[in-house]
């Protein structure tokens, strides 16, 4: 059997859309293609940090975080970009001008600006989400010693997101997560940059290689492969027509049924 290697988003992606748990399907399916020879790899916009034990504890052969500026490959960290202090602060002030809920992330730590209370709901909501996964998160955000790898906003009104893209247009790229809510990526990193990098670490092809996402932060890994699948799941619904293949819902064997497709299994 030709060696493979796969490539999973994680929310939505290995995690039922219904309640966020791990379908045991998943599990297994990815545990047997690693056993058949094959690579599995995690593709996140999470940065290692926040790739929650109950992920690591499926079995993986690596994984890409934060949208591709941390890669780690059989255990070894092979390539990290973090952000500079100063450019930091930058967006930090501007998100603070803007009155914009912001989330800094790195491979160490997870960290909102809360110098004033938050706003938006689901920023409350992830904010609590991380206080009960015990997660330690500074609030000096000014320590000359801070810093961040990729960052998230969560905005109410148009005029604001545009005020803050003055500035962050200047050393990154916004995702459009949906609704109210944007990624923001340091340039030239991306789920795809990568893939290419652990394509090139294994000396494997492109022809080699399969990813799974189930929304516009997959979009890069999803269109940068001829052998891409969107979950049943996956929103926007335009996502269905930029892949090869569409498998279930996540809750409904996805990952199982596309691994199968593929033969990965």
């Amino acid at each position: 059997m030709q060696k493979k290697i796969a490539f999973f988003d994680i929310d939505g992606t290995l995690t039922s859309e219904i309640d966020g748990s791990i379908p045991e399907s998943a599990t297994q399916s990815i545990r047997q293609a690693r056993a058949n020879g094959h690579l599995m790899f995690i593709n996140t916009g999470r940065c290692f940090q926040n790739v929650e034990k109950r992920f690591r504890d499926i079995g993986f052969d690596g994984y890409i975080c934060g949208c591709g500026t941390n890669i780690y490959c059989d255990g070894r960290d092979v390539l990290y970009s973090p952000q500079n202090h100063e450019t930091i602060m930058k967006i930090l002030q501007i998100a603070r001008e803007t009155d914009v809920d912001i989330l800094f992330e790195s491979r160490k730590e997870v960290c909102f600006d809360v110098s004033r209370p938050l706003h938006h709901p689901k920023a409350i909501r992830q904010y609590n989400a991380f206080l009960n996964r015990g997660y330690d998160m500074p609030e000096n955000l000014e320590n000359p010693n801070f810093f961040c790898d990729k960052f998230v906003i969560w905005y109410e009104r148009p005029e604001q997101l545009e005020a803050f893209r003055k500035v962050s247009d200047k050393w990154f790229d916004c995702i459009d997560r949906g609704g109210t809510f944007r990624e923001f990526v340091p340039y030239g990193y991306s789920k795809a940059t990568g893939i290419q990098y652990v394509l090139d670490y294994y000396g494997l092809s492109k022809e080699a290689a399969y990813a799974f996402g189930d929304s516009n932060n997959d979009l890069a890994m999803l269109s940068y492969l001829e052998n891409s699948v969107a979950m049943g799941n996956a929103f926007p619904e335009s996502l269905f027509e930029q892949v090869s293949y569409v498998t279930t819902k996540a809750s409904e064997d996805g990952i199982k049924n596309a691994l199968e497709h593929f033969y990965f299994l």
